[in-house]
């Protein structure tokens, strides 16, 4: 397959056209308007500082149903201690830097760049996009020591990345967004790649083909929540 150079048009080519790897387009920009229409079409960018903005859809895509969730047993323990508070869109801008910042494979830079961030960050100004935050509960002032963050259109959530720096912080951050998720009535989280982090907590592989048919079909669905901004101790059960 071809891929394909996008134009000042907003119109993506269908993601079943990507490449075997899952690259599907070169170009454009990082606009709100363009990325809802990405994400809506099952499309991501991702590319690193200094490469041209390129456009994904991989096959197969790894996807979590609120209702697969696994918690390990050694983070349910962490959660009973209370180690972390868990807030959503408290702090975007400083979980996307610090995901930016987090550390990588020894050669490899970050997809993150502030291009990227300045993106997301006009997306969750319009309400779009949304972090959450894991802080330590300890004596004096909160700390922010983990989080994640993503898109929310419809019953989806498109996770993007996360970053921890001290031991299960992430995780406990991703488990609580699961749970709100599901108290929320969203359908599916969208993981892109497959990683065994996400595998270890449930996560599935679908064909491309099966995750664009679901994601036409919830991208309309209501869902309960009407507020992203909420504080809470996570519960393991």
């Amino acid at each position: 397959m071809p891929v394909f150079l996008l134009s000042g048009s907003m119109a993506f080519p269908q993601a079943t056209l990507a490449e075997a790897n899952g690259l599907l387009a070169v170009g454009g920009d990082l606009s709100p308007h363009r990325l809802l229409a990405a994400y809506s079409g099952g499309i991501f960018p991702w590319f690193s500082d200094g490469d041209p903005l390129l456009w994904w859809s991989p096959d197969p895509r790894l996807v979590l149903e609120p209702g697969w969730l696994h918690i390990p047993g050694s983070l349910k323990k962490t959660i009973r201690r209370g180690v972390f508070t868990v807030t959503c869109d408290q702090a975007f801008s400083e979980v996307i830097a610090r995901c930016a910042r987090a550390n990588r494979p020894e050669g490899e830079g970050t997809w993150i760049t502030r291009e990227m961030m300045a993106a997301y960050i006009r997306l969750h100004e319009r309400g779009h996009a949304h972090s959450v935050e894991a802080w330590t509960t300890g004596e004096g002032n909160p700390r922010l020591v983990g989080g994640l963050y993503g898109v929310a259109l419809g019953g989806c959530f498109f996770g993007e990345s996360m970053f921890h720096e001290q031991p299960d912080a992430s995780k406990v951050a991703f488990v609580t967004l699961v749970k709100k998720l599901e108290e929320w009535g969203f359908s599916l989280i969208d993981c892109q790649m497959t990683t065994h982090h996400l595998l270890r907590f449930g996560a599935r592989e679908i064909s491309r083909s099966a995750f664009l048919q679901t994601l036409e079909r919830i991208l309309s669905q209501p869902v309960a929540q009407h507020s992203w901004n909420l504080s809470s101790v996570p519960d393991a059960d």
